[in-house]
Parts: C-alpha cells; sequence; structure tokens
C-alpha cells in the first residue's frame, strides 16, 4: 500500500538536505540505467503518457482523453500498464483487464481505464512483454498507450505527453529528498506538455520549447455507486455537508473541486492504492460520501447506500490532439 507523500518532500529543509547524497545517487544511478537500456521495439506506434514526479498528476483522465482522440481519427487502441496495487502483474504475471475486474488483482487503475476507454488493456511488469501479449491477443490495435510509462525505458516510444503539475513537484529535489523520479530537465525532452494548473519560471525554463498545453480536471454530475443509472448534477449537493474519500495521489485537489462547487466538505484522504473496506466509510452520520472514480471501482460492492462517484474528464487546451495525430503521421511516413 503506498503511503502519503512526506511533508519534507515540500520544502528543502534540513531533512532534505541531509538526503540530498542519496538524491544524487540516485539521478546517477537513474542515469546509467537509461545509458544501459536497450528499448524494444514494437511493429505499431507507442504513446508514453507520464510524469517525472510521484503521486497524482491526472494521467488517469488523460489517458482517457487519448484514447478518445485516437478513436475519432480512425485509430484502434490499446494500453498497457504496471497494474501498480493489483496481484496479477506480481513476480512478473501478465492479464488482460476486464472493464468489470477486480481492482485488487488488475490494480484500481487498470479496471477504471478499461471501463472508461473500451480499450483493451493489458498490465505487467515488463511493458515490452506486455505490449506484445496485448498484440497477440488483439492485432487490430494500430497504437498504444503506455499509462505512467516515462520511466520505463524498455519499451520503446514514438511520441512522449508529459502531465505536469506543479503543486506535485514538492521540493524539486530527486528522490529520496523530493518527489522526482527525473530531474526537470527531463521535460525538455518530451513530445508534448499538459500543464495542469500555472507553470511558474522554473518549470517554463526546464521545459523550453516544448510545447505547453492547458489541461483542468471537471465533472458536473455525481453517480450512485449502488445503481450508476441515478445521477444528480453536483449542484444538487451545494450547501450540504459531505464526507470526501480520496485514496489518490494528490487528495487535496478533489477536497478543493467539491468545496469550489460550494458543497461543505469533510475529507478524509488516505494512501494512495489504498485498499478499502466497508468500516472506512462507516463516519457515524448521514452525510453523503462522495468518492473519486480511482476510488469507486474499488467500494462498490460495500458502499452505504448514499454513496457517491465523482467522475471527472480531462479538458486539454486547443491543439493539443492535432499536434498528437501530426506526429503519429510523420513516424508513420518516416517508418
Amino acid at each position: 500500500m503506498a503511503a502519503q507523500a512526506p511533508a519534507f518532500w515540500q520544502r528543502r529543509g534540513l531533512l532534505a538536505q541531509a538526503l540530498r547524497p542519496l538524491s544524487l545517487l540516485f539521478g546517477f544511478l537513474a542515469r546509467r540505467r537509461r545509458a544501459l537500456t536497450q528499448p524494444q521495439r514494437l511493429p505499431v506506434p507507442v504513446i508514453v503518457v507520464g510524469n517525472v514526479a510521484v503521486g497524482g498528476s491526472g494521467k488517469t483522465p488523460v489517458v482517457d482523453w487519448l484514447a478518445g482522440v485516437l478513436r475519432v481519427a480512425g485509430h484502434h487502441p490499446g494500453i498497457v500498464s504496471r497494474g501498480h496495487g493489483g496481484t496479477a502483474s506480481a513476480q512478473g504475471g501478465l492479464a488482460l483487464v476486464p472493464a468489470d475486474g477486480d481492482p485488487g488483482r488488475y490494480g484500481d487503475e487498470p479496471v477504471l481505464l478499461a471501463r472508461l476507454t473500451g480499450c483493451p488493456l493489458v498490465v505487467g511488469q515488463d511493458r515490452p512483454a506486455a505490449a506484445r501479449a496485448l498484440l497477440r491477443l488483439h492485432p487490430e490495435c494500430d497504437v498504444l498507450i503506455a499509462d505512467d510509462g516515462m520511466q520505463h525505458y524498455h519499451l520503446a516510444r514514438d511520441l512522449e505527453i508529459a502531465v505536469v503539475d506543479a503543486a506535485t513537484l514538492g521540493n524539486r529535489l530527486l528522490l529520496p529528498a523530493g518527489p522526482l523520479r527525473e530531474p526537470l530537465a527531463r521535460l525538455a525532452e518530451v513530445d508534448l506538455v499538459l500543464a495542469h494548473g500555472e507553470l511558474d519560471a522554473e518549470l517554463r525554463a526546464a521545459i523550453g520549447g516544448v510545447p505547453v498545453f492547458p489541461m483542468r480536471l471537471f465533472g458536473e454530475e455525481v453517480v450512485a455507486l449502488a445503481d450508476p443509472a441515478c445521477r444528480l448534477p453536483l449542484a444538487a449537493l451545494r450547501g450540504r455537508r459531505v464526507h470526501a474519500v480520496a485514496g489518490i495521489g494528490r487528495p487535496q485537489r478533489f477536497f478543493d473541486q467539491l468545496a469550489a462547487a460550494g458543497l461543505e466538505v469533510v475529507a478524509h484522504a488516505f494512501p494512495d492504492h489504498h485498499r478499502f473496506v466497508a468500516a472506512d466509510l462507516v463516519f457515524g452520520d448521514a452525510s453523503p460520501i462522495l468518492m473519486t472514480a480511482k476510488d469507486a471501482v474499488k467500494c462498490r460492492a460495500f458502499a452505504p447506500a448514499d454513496c457517491w462517484e465523482y467522475p471527472v474528464r480531462a479538458q486539454i487546451g486547443s491543439g493539443a490532439a492535432e499536434r498528437i495525430l501530426e506526429k503519429l503521421e510523420d513516424g508513420r511516413t518516416s517508418a
């Protein structure tokens, strides 16, 4: 079970500074691993969606959006994912994820993506093996999306999309002194950046000339866990006290969204990929319970009656979809 991000990652205090030597070692080992890795190329284009930091930046809604963009353009996308939090990919296993799959087996994000996108999705620690398995099972797939795949260099990629939320970058230091898996300079190597929120001067300098497109996550209704056909406008809960449950990388974003909609939020933050049990949703009063879509796939079986999912979609700035499709076509022409 993933733990909450350490508080010291938000500043360059004494503990972060004490860990700087380990960060330098981490950076050296990461660069060496990348230099020694021989990427495995697939017979179809691969689009990587990822980030340079640990924690949530909105990658799952972006993968959903990207799958829709590709479908509208006439492609047949498939998705590969690590399957974090599930048992199916443990010890090198591979598994095709059904839309109604068990999050405990396949991981919460893969099950959510399989349900949202309708795309074939295979989980596995070995990304090239997962991709080859997907193509064997679904030879109609003509492009693959690698979810959270920026640091998985064994899988060759034709296009990289970095999802950036400045709030997840903390003190801008590498692990373990900070939340970065790679330096900010890595952002200058991607094909486009999707920016959730404002970019400060340091981030803009790191990104350099890479095209940046704004993104936001939005949702206008809530869905009953007991009956997905039962939906309410989020505005119907304005002024009401609600229990907001989030076991995601950045729960505060979820709480802020609900508060901005006029709800009186009682926040309940759980670790990312938390394995919920019924007792986690007992709060001792009759106030409605709202949760993210990623948490809802794990709680539907035992959620109380007045429990609601707040699904969100990624809204991406104009021009991003066109650039992605153009890069794909350029790659196909030059291949």
